[in-house]
């Protein structure tokens, strides 16, 4: 198999079908497209998720915990506390472990979220240190995302810029082959996107306000957000390719390397669902918190469609993401 999160087509077929129990109080479940699950509790729900680190060998820590909690922060909830797993092969120091808690802790007090226990193990099981924090979230239900509200004609926004954490990771990871080809000041300005990867304000902000759906794009990047977003909304979805916000850093890095970054893992972006009016209020409101967001599209009836340079393209589903391309993993 491919590196990478499975297919979806066999992720649905192997892992998904052979989720048989089924309980009432869980309101939101496995599916493609869907960032977290949610318990019932009353006027409250739990959501809560979970995510590993494994494209990337440095800032561990910190990427623990923005990445599992953005994905909690789609719902709109408030993440609470998180449960870290470190798996590290038999060469890991102390020192090591040390920095990858001190690194963590300085994300947890960035959004105000405890880390509230987990799971430290050296084993001979991984050839480098491996990282899966479990997330626990708060929201009243009355604010849950709904997308059986979602009509044809919806806003489909992005937050920020796409490719702004795999552009940070390349830049981390590449540095040395990097810096010769886009100079000192470039580098550190791609290495420094890492400091955006957090969707938990827009997601927060955006749960407050009230919209339809919210995805965190992250593996397969924005084309691969797109389709698992159409495919857990059941309708299609029509983008405009030149309306995506990327930065000129990474265009420029994307195309040093022969990489596509739209299918180039993006922690960092929210996609939003609206209609039109809470489109212009989620813009008016993420813009008081110097948080950009842009209309790409629109929902439709059927298909997943780019429009680009005057052509209309099919967006195929999510494959392997293009950071495993330049990464030996």
């Amino acid at each position: 198999m491919e590196i990478g999160k499975l297919p979806n087509d066999i992720l649905e077929k192997i892992v998904i079908s052979n989720i048989k129990t089924k309980r009432e109080e869980v309101l939101v479940g496995a599916a493609i497209g869907k960032d977290s699950a949610i318990v019932d509790f009353g006027q409250d729900v739990c959501v809560m998720s979970t995510d590993p680190i494994t494209g990337a060998t440095k800032d561990l820590g910190s990427l623990a915990i923005h990445v599992s909690c953005n994905d909690v922060a789609t719902s709109g909830a408030e993440p609470l506390g998180v449960l870290l797993t470190i798996l590290a092969p038999p060469e890991t120091t102390a020192e090591e472990i040390e920095n990858i808690m001190v690194d963590a802790s300085l994300a947890a007090e960035e959004i105000n979220v405890e880390i509230m226990g987990g799971h430290t193990e050296i084993t001979d099981g991984v050839n480098r240190i491996i990282i899966s924090a479990t997330v626990i979230g708060k929201q009243k239900k009355a604010k849950m995302p709904n997308i059986e509200d979602i009509k044809v004609g919806d806003k489909v926004i992005v937050t920020k810029y796409i490719g702004i954490e795999g552009t940070a990771i390349i830049a981390k990871e590449l540095e040395n082959k990097l810096r010769d080809k886009i100079g000192e000041e470039s580098l550190l300005e791609a290495q420094n996107l890492g400091n955006m990867i957090s969707v938990v304000k827009e997601g927060i902000i955006c749960g407050k306000i009230g919209v339809k759906y919210m995805h965190d794009i992250t593996e397969g990047g924005v084309f691969g957000a797109i389709w698992e977003a159409s495919k857990a909304i059941n309708k299609g979805i029509k983008i405009k390719e030149d309306l995506i916000p990327v930065k000129d850093i990474t265009m420029e890095i994307g195309s040093l390397l022969g990489i596509d970054i739209y299918r180039l893992i993006s922690s960092g972006s929210m996609l939003i669902i609206a209609d039109e009016k809470k489109a212009a209020e989620i813009n008016e409101e993420l813009c008081k918190k110097g948080i950009k967001s842009t209309v790409i599209g629109e929902v439709t009836e059927a298909n997943i469609i780019l429009e680009k340079n005057g052509d209309i393209l099919e967006i195929e589903p999510p494959s392997s993401d293009e950071l495993y391309k330049v990464l030996d993993l």
